[in-house]
């Protein structure tokens, strides 16, 4: 019992088994591992380590993804990933989930790190403001476009090199020795392509992969990334790389982890003997936009900005500076047994895989893989991580009994879930715009626009040019701005535009008997003598046969000339009241200086009173006398009264400094 207790608690290295462990393991049948929707749990293998918080061998996993996670951080984080929404979608059409390779293939042309290269917590902050619902629907709108001529790129070959088609990711062992419904897992991308083939040797491979039967652990490792002694160099080794959003790191790492005990079977993240490391940055990728330059380029033309210019000098730098780095690990890689390679975008992997001179990564190697789990920014960080949640084994929890009755009640979740999210899809379709609709309100705008601009050529043609009645209905009716005004004519005469009135009854052909919603012609509408003139003339040159004129309440008909005289004799008469009015103020203001009440102000106490009483009568003050004389004038009466009298003042003025002259 204390051995199952110890088994349950610790994580070892796939490469170092417990002899014991390892001799009492059975393959588990697929058709139990290779479930699609049995809910499982992935059990921490190393709680017992200490300070290693941040590298603890996951205990999560989404059964949705079929992906496992260090933490409950980066399993939240991966709910609220790209991939996981897509999945999601997909789920809920009743379509084929997605890997995250395949997720990365679908959207390499949208952006060159979208899910690849999510933010550490000591980089910049500004990739975190890419918002996750531009990607997923630019992808929707963009999937029907993606068609098998894009798979024919090569993308289809390096996705069969990344993953082994219909099998889970990892495999699972039965031993006598672990508590009972926990299975061992490793993962399926550890072992080759051969080796995967056939179920029944994976045990057998396992068995003989164990290092410690065949080398002799010892503590080292070169102490430059550049020169390795040849005995380094003979250790069976993987190569790690990253690369995407101008970020690339490369890592080189030794199966023998740096012990000196051969007996240990379990590692941790400083243990592990790294031969080379090296990484690089380059500003590529346009911020709060996302995809590289040259992406950006090829979709909408070279753009000859300062940031443009660097970052497509970065970019050529940083093909230069990773190929060259590849040349220089040549020997290193081409002696490796596997190739983790995450290269997101095929921008990032024409630098890998080129094609290109020297060029040291084939994109048809076998021994390339991809990483079965989440991976975060390209960093030396993130590639030890990664390399240590490879290589770490982990327990599976799987109820056999239980699992029919799991999929049966989850089938019926989802199956009300699909029928809920049906009907909101089809409220949300009968709430949507008709195709005519859309029309609608298309014209509904630039009609309205074009009449505020006066733009009485351009309207008629917008008329003619789309077919549209010159009393065309705006839409639509019940917004408050098209109740009052809701056909071209009627927002016109609202206005009070007069060649927009007279274009459009006399070439547009508009009817002014159409009333809006309360009733009103446009000729009511009318707010100015100009604007109604305007009908009048219409009503004389179209005739009255031509409409029923009486309806729609506009009087008899009138040449243009005879408008023009009658606006003349009303501009005449207008100017004769003002100066009719003039001459009154002018006389009351004469009277007002005769006024024999009209006397010297006495100084002293009376003069501080503001009132004084002079032959038996109380006289006013200058401020009393102004208001009386505007009381009953219309305001701007008052401000011709104000204007005259200090224009009076100002000619006194002038008349004393000419007599003191």
């Amino acid at each position: 019992m204390s051995n199952k207790k110890e088994t349950d608690k610790r994580s070892y290295y796939v490469y170092n088994l417990p002899q014991d462990l390892l001799n009492t393991l059975t393959l588990k049948q697929s058709s139990l591992c290779d479930g699609q929707d049995v809910s499982h749990e992935l059990e921490i293998s190393n709680k017992n380590v200490p300070s290693q918080s941040d590298y603890s061998v996951g205990a999560q996993a989404c059964s949705l993804c079929a992906v496992t996670f260090i933490n409950v951080e980066e399993q939240r984080g991966h709910v609220r990933s790209d991939l996981h929404c897509y999945n999601v979608k997909q789920k809920i059409r009743g379509r084929n989930v997605v890997t995250e390779h395949e997720f990365e293939d679908l959207i390499c042309d949208l952006s060159e790190s979208i899910s690849g290269s999510d933010i550490s917590d000591i980089e910049e902050d500004w990739e975190e403001n890419e918002p996750k619902t531009t990607t997923l629907s630019a992808l929707m709108k963009r999937q029907a476009t993606i068609t098998s001529d894009f798979k024919k790129s090569g993308d289809q070959e390096w996705e069969k090199q990344h993953q082994v088609a219909g099998k889970s990711p990892l495999i699972l062992f039965r031993s006598p020795i672990l508590p009972e419904n926990k299975y061992l897992s490793i993962y399926r991308a550890l072992l080759t392509d051969t080796e995967n083939k056939v179920d029944s040797s994976i045990l057998e491979v396992l068995k003989k992969k164990q290092l410690t039967t065949k080398y002799e652990v010892k503590n080292m490792h070169p102490t430059s990334n550049q020169l390795f002694s040849h005995q380094a160099l003979n250790q069976p080794h993987f190569f790690l790389c990253m690369i995407g959003g101008g970020h690339f790191a490369g890592m080189v790492v030794s199966l023998l982890p740096k012990q000196n005990s051969s007996t240990s079977t379990s590692t941790l993240i400083k243990d592990i003997n790294i031969l080379a490391h090296k990484t690089f940055h380059r500003y590529t990728t346009r911020r709060k936009q996302g995809g590289a330059q040259s992406a950006n380029d090829s979709a909408k033309g070279a753009a000859h900005s300062a940031g443009a210019s660097l970052r497509r000098y970065n970019e050529r730098a940083l093909i230069e500076e990773v190929r060259l780095l590849l040349q220089e690990w040549k020997s290193m890689i081409d002696s490796s047994e596997l190739l983790f390679i995450r290269a997101t975008g095929s921008t990032n992997r024409r630098t890998l895989f080129g094609p290109y001179s020297d060029q040291v990564l084939r994109q048809k190697d076998p021994r390339i893989r991809g990483f079965p789990f989440s991976t975060r920014r390209p960093t030396q960080k993130e590639l030890t991580r990664s390399f240590f949640e490879l290589t770490q084994t982990k327990l599976v929890e799987i109820n056999e009994p239980e699992i029919s009755t799991d999929l049966d009640a989850k089938s019926r979740v989802e199956t009300r879930n699909l029928s809920a999210k049906l009907d909101r899809q089809s409220s949300l379709v009968s709430n949507k715009l008709t195709e005519e609709e859309e029309t609608a309100l298309l014209h509904t705008s630039q009609l309205q626009a074009l009449i505020r601009r006066s733009r009485l050529p351009a309207l008629l043609v917008y008329l003619k040019n789309n077919s549209l009645s010159p009393d065309f209905q705006f839409h639509p009716l019940d917004n408050p701005q098209n109740y009052q005004a809701s056909t071209p004519l009627l927002l016109a005469a609202h206005m009070n535009s007069a060649p927009l009135i007279t274009g459009l009854l006399l070439k547009g052909n508009a009817d002014p008997g159409v009333r809006n919603q309360n009733g009103k012609t446009a000729y009511e509408l009318a707010g100015d003598r100009a604007s109604r003139q305007a009908f009048r003339i219409a009503r004389f040159e179209l005739g009255e046969n031509r409409w029923d004129w009486k309806q729609a309440g506009i009087p008899s008909g009138i040449s243009r000339d005879d408008a023009e005289e009658e606006m003349k004799k009303q501009k005449i008469e207008e100017e004769t009241k003002r100066q009719l009015q003039r001459k009154l103020e002018l006389e009351i203001l004469k009277v007002e200086d005769s006024n024999p009440l009209k006397e010297k102000v006495p100084l002293g106490k009376a003069a501080m009173k503001g009132r004084m009483v002079t032959l038996g009568k109380v006289q006013k003050t200058a401020q009393e006398k102004r208001e009386d004389e505007a009381r009953g004038l219309t305001p701007e009466m008052r401000m011709k009264l104000d204007r005259e009298r200090r224009a009076r003042a100002a000619e006194e003025r002038i008349k004393k400094m000419n007599q003191n002259n």
